[in-house]
């Protein structure tokens, strides 16, 4: 009987863990326990009993990371998953800055949080911020609201380095975010490598951001992956209206490509500096890009009635 109920209890922790690794909120699965019992500790994890409903698991409010725009957070099921690995993804090099901001973005939300009051580190092999270029400080605390001295860089050498480098910060669970950037295919970087990182970032509770820029989709252990782009942006808005010929803040083309909560659904966000939230952007409506000329106050007539002339006339000659 002890022996059975023992095994019961193992295959119980089993599977919550799974359930972490995976980085979906845990099946709360009805266990054997003493009247009275409110819980048990079984290998040092807790086990919650079910009680006639679902228990309410603790820091369930922050299981997820929102992104401030209602319509993607609720296609990903209420925003990111904040204790896992999350990849964003560029196609070419040259949209290394729009999928580096995105990431960035997250990351400064969650150094917002109450809870994660901690610095964000930002990994990545040297040649690469020589590309891409490196981050500039006075454009972090403008745009993201991140201070200088809230933002650790760590340049390596290869990008193996930048991979461990990443799983040993994410264990830490010193940073409010650890985002690892790498070009290209990396020849390690493959579901092991990935499930290290997931497994660090579920027992840590902090999210892992991993942006490869111009490499073509692979398998990795990632429950959610995004494929990220520039967009156009806006124009900025002021007290008296849209201010023609003017840049608003940075836009994004976001498309959910992996996702255990989500279809394949692309979204147009643009950050918002002011409110450090990402915004959903309507279509807008199309309007002529060049002006009509001034010597032709009149329009021209439609091009089918003067088909339509043109045929009669020939049809008289």
């Amino acid at each position: 009987m002890a022996t059975s109920a023992m095994a019961r209890q193992t295959v119980f922790a089993l599977r919550q863990e799974i359930a972490r690794l995976e980085g979906r909120p845990p099946a709360w699965l009805e266990h054997p326990a003493p009247a009275g019992a409110a819980a048990q500790s079984v290998s040092g994890a807790t086990v919650l009993r079910r009680a006639g409903h679902a228990p309410t698991p603790a820091g369930a409010a922050s299981a997820r990371l929102s992104s401030g725009a209602a319509g993607f957070d609720g296609a990903l099921g209420g925003g990111l998953p904040r204790a896992a690995l999350s990849e964003i993804c560029a196609a070419a090099t040259r949209d290394a800055a729009a999928a580096a901001g995105f990431a960035l973005a997250l990351a400064a939300r969650a150094a917002q949080a109450p809870d994660a009051a901690l610095p964000v580190l930002w990994i990545g092999p040297a040649d690469l911020f020589g590309e891409a270029g490196a981050p500039y400080a006075p454009g972090l605390l403008r745009l993201f609201a991140l201070p200088p001295e809230r933002l650790a860089l760590c340049t390596v050498a290869r990008r193996d380095e930048a991979l461990w480098v990443a799983e040993e910060a994410a264990g830490a669970g010193a940073f409010a975010a650890v985002l690892v950037e790498l070009h290209g295919r990396a020849a390690r970087l493959g579901l092991t490598a990935t499930r290290r990182l997931q497994r660090r970032a579920a027992a840590s509770g902090r999210p892992v951001l991993l942006v490869r820029q111009a490499a073509a989709p692979e398998p990795t252990a990632a429950p959610l992956r995004l494929a990220v782009a520039p967009a156009p942006s806006a124009l900025r808005a002021t007290l008296a209206g849209l201010l023609p010929g003017s840049i608003g803040p940075p836009a994004f083309a976001v498309a959910i490509d992996k996702s255990p909560a989500a279809r394949p659904a692309t979204f147009v966000l643009h950050w918002n500096p002011d409110e450090r939230a990402f915004e959903e952007r309507r279509p807008e409506i199309s309007r002529p890009v060049v002006p009509a000329p001034a010597e032709r106050p009149h329009p021209a007539p439609a091009p089918g009635a003067r088909l339509a002339r043109g045929r009669a006339l020939r049809r008289a000659g």
